[in-house]
């Protein structure tokens, strides 16, 4: 289930969006371009390794802006980018161009900062936008709790679409993540060896903050 626009008509174009997906898909073309090794050395400059972000905070800190234009694959970059596409205009429209960029580059931050927090020791590079988006979801939708969205989704291989609220499609994506978030925690506790995998904690980090901080930038206030 992927959604495609949502109801609401906006009042400006949203220049941001379209220039943080622009700035994200010239990034990843980037990554495709070097070798592996290459590759490695970029994430580990400018992802959030969180090891070294907590023996050296002060050296470290930027790297929790410059994650969130990485990605890991194209998967992980086009589902980023379809769901900013979609919810990150209307509250682009809603906070102004330039308070809406210093929310998404908070709310990515502190989402970054979520994931640091329950991992302070791993190795393993932590990236992507899915943290700044969780934001922009998190205010959608408590500014609109009642719009619909067009989704398409599959069945079989028949393809179709339909209009669905998009309280659903956002409530399924953080319950899931809130599930695997937990379920992530227990099999660290269970194991003795540090995993790899999706950044569960960024993403319930940055809905949580998008819901505190949207009102605080002034979501409610342009009619």
């Amino acid at each position: 289930m992927f959604p495609l626009y949502d109801e609401n008509p906006t009042r400006i174009t949203p220049y941001f969006t379209y220039g943080l997906i622009g700035m994200n898909i010239l990034v990843f073309l980037h990554e495709v371009s070097l070798s592996n090794e290459q590759l490695e050395q970029f994430f580990q400059l400018y992802a959030v390794v969180p090891r070294e972000l907590t023996t050296n905070f002060a050296g470290e800190w930027t790297t929790l802006i410059t994650s969130q234009f990485l990605h890991g694959g194209w998967w992980h970059l086009i589902s980023n980018m379809i769901f900013l596409w979609v919810f990150g205009n209307n509250i682009e429209d809603r906070l102004g161009h330039f308070k809406y960029l210093i929310f998404y580059l908070a709310c990515g931050a502190l989402a970054a900062a979520c994931q640091w927090f329950i991992s302070v020791n791993s190795a393993i590079p932590s990236l992507g936008a899915s943290g700044a988006i969780s934001g922009v979801l998190g205010a959608y939708i408590i500014r609109f709790p009642h719009a619909r969205v067009t989704t398409l989704i599959f069945l079989g291989f028949f393809v179709t679409t339909i209009s669905v609220p998009a309280l659903v499609i956002i409530g399924i994506f953080f319950v899931q993540n809130v599930i695997s978030g937990f379920a992530s925690l227990q099999a660290a506790a269970n194991m003795s060896v540090e995993s790899g995998g999706v950044a569960y904690w960024a993403h319930i980090g940055g809905f949580v903050f998008g819901i505190i901080l949207a009102p605080l930038f002034g979501l409610f206030k342009r009619d």
